[in-house]
């Protein structure tokens, strides 16, 4: 009679091989949420993202029918006075506030961190011309480069506001508004001082701050 040869078995608890993460690199920083935003085109050659459609309202005759009784019916009570509604604040108030979020790092660190939020941004589909970039100590070689170039063109990218815009915190009072505003402080406890209440007024919708949260939090207060 032929062997018929045992079907090998995969157990469970097989796993496949572990990457290692690279010698000498520090822990991950945390990566930032989006905030609100308003619905904005996809970056130009590439896709935007996927959004499925919300499903379609259900018909009428789906909804459970009321049922009438006409035994035993309780006539009703008087109705209890409508309660008053809370007044809210103005939405142009609401919207003039930006949401702060803050992500821990070193100041060695935090040029990294501002570019991981930077590209979660765009992955999320922020429309690249809606971010600014802030450093309060070195320039980010973007910026360096394109000012090789000479200041004109430099501002001009600035101006057409189609791309992300790298900028440093002394030349943020000819910045304009954006709704991403990402600050690096990578650096200049002065410049940080005077950059950070600037950034605020800068981004319409979030600032991301990257950088000590000991020394935000002494220039936008504790809480941040």
């Amino acid at each position: 009679m032929p062997l018929i040869p045992e079907e090998p078995q995969i157990h469970e608890s097989a796993q496949g091989p572990r990457v290692a993460p690279a010698s000498g690199r520090t822990a991950q920083t945390p990566r930032p949420v989006p905030g609100p935003r308003p619905a904005a085109s996809p970056r130009p050659g590439r896709p935007g993202p996927f959004r499925p459609t919300a499903p379609a309202q259900r018909a009428s005759h789906d909804a459970p029918a009321a049922v009438a009784s006409t035994a035993g019916a309780v006539k009703p009570g008087p109705s209890a006075a409508p309660a008053a509604p809370v007044p809210s604040a103005p939405a142009s108030e609401a919207a003039a506030t930006p949401q702060i979020q803050l992500i821990p790092a070193s100041a060695e660190g935090a040029l990294d961190a501002a570019e991981e939020a930077v590209d979660l941004l765009l992955e999320s589909g922020r429309a690249p011309g809606e971010v600014l970039v802030i450093t309060t100590g070195d320039p980010h070689p973007w910026a360096t480069h394109e000012l090789s170039f000479g200041e004109a063109p430099y501002w001009a990218q600035h101006d057409a506001g189609d791309d992300v815009f790298y900028t440093d915190a002394a030349a943020l009072t000819r910045a304009g508004s954006r709704p991403v505003v990402v600050v690096a402080v990578n650096g200049g406890a002065d410049a940080t001082a005077a950059a950070l209440p600037l950034a605020l007024g800068r981004a319409g919708a979030l600032l991301i701050v990257c950088g000590d949260q000991q020394q935000i939090n002494s220039v936008l207060g504790a809480g941040v």
